[in-house]
């Protein structure tokens, strides 16, 4: 593993490496950062894609940030980590000088599509690679087959997502045994993923238990099988831990919401502790990251 950067936050000293594993050390009974190691940011709306389940609710006239102009951007910490998302942040005008002020500064960026832009634009996903505009690439699963399999194995730092509930177990024995990084993310009930939800109840329940049920043989399946904060919730992560493994779980666990990361919508210029936090918990978006992160902490 190629280091790709070490930084010191507040009583945190952070190693990052290029296989996207994350260390923290410290002196200390507990960690206090005095600065975000991640900002989820949603840069655009706009997607043609059309997922019945979007919680971000996108279209394909959907809107853009302006992400070339926002303050905020100039107070990013060398080796922070912002996770891109939309929308279809390839269907974003700047995208590509946005990646480059952003490497520029020595930030981490990471970003993520759906299957089918993935699928539709794999030169240019791979240029961003290349010139190290973007370290890791989630995919959003819209159908396992064989093609997108081999695809998807020819990228190190690829992470398929897969949304608890919406993946079916057919779907998820199809990813196993490629040796493939599976990121479950939880349910979110907010846009249009709350109108899916009431008309495929017994389906999305359905499917959720049978996650529920066959995690303990799911994990020895993929090469890493990780999940967001929601999905820890949905699947009663830690309180099964002893079922999955002997090591401890603060060891595993990267924090709660708002701990080390928060959420930036940069179309509406709002943040929040994250993206599934209620619109009535979103504050307007500042000139500078840590003190954005300081009002979410202390609102937490």
């Amino acid at each position: 593993m190629e280091l790709l950067g070490r930084y010191k936050n507040g009583n945190v000293r952070t190693s990052i490496y290029s296989d996207g594993t994350k260390e923290r050390f410290t002196m200390d009974d507990e960690f206090k950062p005095e600065f975000a190691e991640n900002m989820d940011v949603k840069i655009c709306n706009r997607c043609s894609a059309g997922c019945s389940y979007c919680h971000e609710g996108s279209t394909p006239d959907g809107r853009l940030g302006d992400i070339m102009n926002e303050k905020f951007i100039d107070t990013l910490h060398p080796y922070q980590e912002i996770a891109c998302g939309g929308g279809n942040v390839l269907e974003h005008p700047d995208l590509i000088p946005f990646l480059h002020k952003l490497k520029d500064k020595k930030v981490i960026t990471n970003i993520t599509l759906n299957q089918i832009h993935f699928e539709k634009n794999l030169e240019l996903v791979k240029d961003l690679v290349d010139q190290k505009l973007i370290y890791g690439l989630g995919v959003s699963l819209v159908n396992p087959t064989d093609e997108f399999i081999n695809k998807i194995k020819e990228f190190p730092n690829a992470v398929v997502h897969v949304i608890n509930g919406v993946v079916t177990p057919k779907e998820m024995l199809k990813l196993a045994d490629h040796g493939l990084k599976v990121l479950i993310l939880g349910y979110k009930m907010l846009r249009r993923g709350e109108e899916y939800y009431k008309s495929r109840v017994e389906s999305i329940a359905a499917n959720q238990q049978w996650i529920y049920n066959n995690l303990p043989s799911l994990l020895n399946k993929f090469a890493v099988l990780s999940f967001d904060n929601l999905a820890i919730e949905q699947l009663e992560i830690e309180k099964r831990w002893s079922d999955f493994s002997s090591e401890p779980w603060d060891e595993f666990y990267a924090g709660d919401d708002g701990d080390f990361t928060y959420y930036i919508d940069m179309v509406e210029r709002k943040f929040a502790r994250s993206s599934t936090e209620s619109f009535d918990k979103r504050y307007d978006l500042l000139d500078d990251v840590d003190e954005m992160f300081r009002v979410v902490k202390n609102n937490k």
